[in-house]
């Protein structure tokens, strides 16, 4: 787990500037604390810079960027290539001469092989930049999920990339203008969502996706995987595999699988542990995998003692059971409002989420650890969150003919205005039920939105509305998270929840709070060949055994608490955090944020959004 840099002037002949390049390189130092580098092409026209956290190879010979024995190929590279020692050996029997014993150094090989096409064949996270000295060409690709980033700014001339976007505003070069659009999305999702970034000059590589640049410009970005893509190919297939080895052993032993990959690594691989079953199963899993001395980290916090919110007590209950050294971690108001301007600092993009993974981080990092796994993935995989039953369900009900006479500006307008006037709580969402419930990416908009359209102007002012909003282009943004459609309930509502609310949000959040203290977080529940081994069956049993597929794969079930606990996430009490600082109390001049009660997603969107514009 790293972060790099590059400069490419692809279309004059200037030099690269070697300041920007370590100005943008050395703004991401949280990502790297052990050690950095920089190379420079002969002609000077392109630049890689390199942050590194050692994972695999701790040596120097590890050091990025790295090279080619014969010189032709030069990469920095962010992430780790679980499968690369059998990837390593396949290319030794073709005489590929390697100096180190690093995953960079297989991706290397592989492109020299296969080119793009050895992207679906690497099983991890991964973001690189990849120069051929021989064909004058940049390459650069992110893992299918997108779980690591890779943003870039292009004028024509010049391209620049990077692993954090408030690294290339450090290099000086780009402009930090505000994209409309992308804050009103913002505030209508709680995240940015992708290829779009908060500034009009950045774009995000899309998850799953390559791109190439040489002197005839940028070619790009190539989509090659797509959740929604595996998804409507598996459900055509017979699940003959399935049927003979049965449902639960099947999923164990793909879980196992995931699991056994994910801690390859030569320093310690802890897990964070709250009282959820997607954590408590990790850990479970781990231990089949015969590693034996696992540091477990998780949250308490004073005002949630002895309510149903304290996760800590479950947690080392499950801590026990499975014998991990286990480590809990005490925050308080005080430490959180210390702690308020770093978090907003490398807080790369706004997003409602975050906090928790940065504090848990935190304390990783305080025991010592580089690598921790989390449980991220499971509710999107075995249809663990509520919308796959509320969304389907909306649909069926609300694209009835007869609810298409109530979907009209008049109605909604009518329904907002008596909501306002009703008892505070009352959710704004409720008045575009007939608007947006009858479909898909309308019931999921719903459902997991928290601005309405008609309420922004209250928030950024109308000029900025009028000029950004466009209805149909957001609906066809979610639409687009479920292309190719994957007939299936589960698949359609799977598709939108990880190539939405899990890429843009929990897996962005999970890498910048992650990096903020220098900690990989792995997720062996989002994995591509995960995916495609259980998606055939998923279609058929994930909306009637949901969790349970999860929690029964570890050979030592989990504790029967945990699969009887009502979901509460893995969150920290931001909600009353929000009311006691001045610095992120301006939601109280709002009228209807003050007196909404119990929403802090809401709130905390608001003072986000003013922070951005300036206010």
């Amino acid at each position: 787990m790293c972060g790099f840099n590059s400069i490419f002037h692809y279309n004059d002949t200037r030099g690269v500037d070697v300041d920007e390049l370590r100005r943008t390189r050395d703004r991401m130092a949280d990502r790297g604390p052990d050690g950095f580098g920089e190379w420079f092409s002969e002609d000077g026209r392109v630049g890689l810079g390199h942050r590194r956290l050692s994972i695999i190879d701790l040596s120097e010979r590890g050091a990025q960027p790295l090279h080619s024995v014969d010189g032709r190929y030069s990469i920095a590279f962010n992430g780790e290539v679980y499968n690369y020692r059998a990837l390593r050996e396949e290319l030794l029997a073709t005489s590929w001469k390697f100096h180190s014993d690093t995953d960079t150094e297989v991706v290397i090989a592989m492109y020299a092989r296969y080119g793009a096409d050895m992207l679906p064949r690497l099983r991890g996270m991964f973001a690189f930049a990849l120069w051929d000295n021989e064909t004058r060409t940049l390459f650069a690709a992110r893992d299918p999920y997108g779980i690591k980033p890779l943003y870039y700014a292009d004028d024509g001339h010049v391209i620049r990339l990077a692993s954090q976007v408030k690294a290339l505003l450090a290099g000086g070069a780009v402009t930090a203008d505000i994209d409309h659009a992308s804050l009103l999305h913002f505030l209508m999702l709680g995240s940015v969502p992708e290829p779009e970034t908060i500034y009009s000059s950045i774009k995000a590589l899309p998850a799953g996706s390559w791109m190439q640049v040489d002197a005839a410009g940028v070619r790009g970005p190539v989509q090659y995987f797509s959740v929604a893509g595996v998804l409507s190919e598996t459900q055509r297939h017979q699940d003959t595999k399935t049927q003979r080895n049965g449902i639960e052993e099947h999923v164990a032993e793909a879980l196992r699988e995931s699991v056994a990959h994910h801690m390859i690594a030569d320093v310690p691989v802890g897990a964070f542990l709250s009282a959820g079953i997607d954590s408590g199963t990790l850990v479970g899993l781990v231990r089949d995998a015969g590693i034996a001395d696992l540091t477990t980290v998780t949250l308490a916090f004073e005002e949630f003692r002895g309510r149903h919110d304290d996760e800590a007590p479950l947690a080392e209950e499950v801590a026990r059971h499975y014998g991990t050294d286990h480590r809990t971690r005490m925050l308080t108001h005080h430490e959180f409002s210390g702690d308020l301007e770093h978090i907003l600092d490398v807080m790369d993009q706004p997003s409602i989420d975050g906090i928790n993974t940065y504090y848990v981080s935190k304390a990783a990092k305080e025991n010592g650890l580089k690598v921790a796994l989390s449980g991220l993935g499971g509710d999107e995989l075995f249809a663990g969150y509520n919308t796959f039953i509320d969304v389907p369900a909306w649909v069926r009900r609300f694209s009835n003919p007869a609810y298409r006479l109530l979907n009209s500006d008049f109605i909604r307008a009518m329904m907002s205005a008596m909501l306002l006037q009703g008892s505070p709580g009352g959710s704004p969402k409720r008045a575009g039920i007939f608007k947006y419930g009858g479909s898909y990416p309308g019931a999921w908009f719903l459902r997991r939105g928290l601005f309405m359209p008609w309420e922004l102007k209250s928030i950024v002012g109308e000029d900025i509305v009028r000029s950004a909003l466009d209805d149909a282009r957001f609906l066809a943004r979610i639409e687009a998270a479920m292309t190719p459609d994957p007939v299936t309930p589960y698949g359609r509502v799977a598709a939108l929840e990880a190539g939405l609310y899990m890429k843009n949000q929990l897996l962005r959040d999970s890498d910048w709070a992650g990096m903020a203290h220098s900690i990989e977080i792995r997720v062996p529940l989002v994995d591509a060949f995960l995916l495609r081994d259980l998606a055939p069956l998923l279609h058929i049993h994930a909306l009637q055994r949901r969790k349970t597929l999860l929690a029964q794969s570890p050979s030592k079930p989990i504790p029967e608490k945990l699969l009887n606990r009502a979901k509460t996430g893995f969150q920290v009490p931001i909600r009353s955090w929000l009311e006691q600082d001045e610095r992120i109390d301006a939601w109280k001049r709002h009228p209807q944020l003050a007196r909404e009660g119990v929403n802090w997603e809401r709130r905390w969107a608001y003072v986000l959004a003013q922070k951005v514009m300036g206010a």
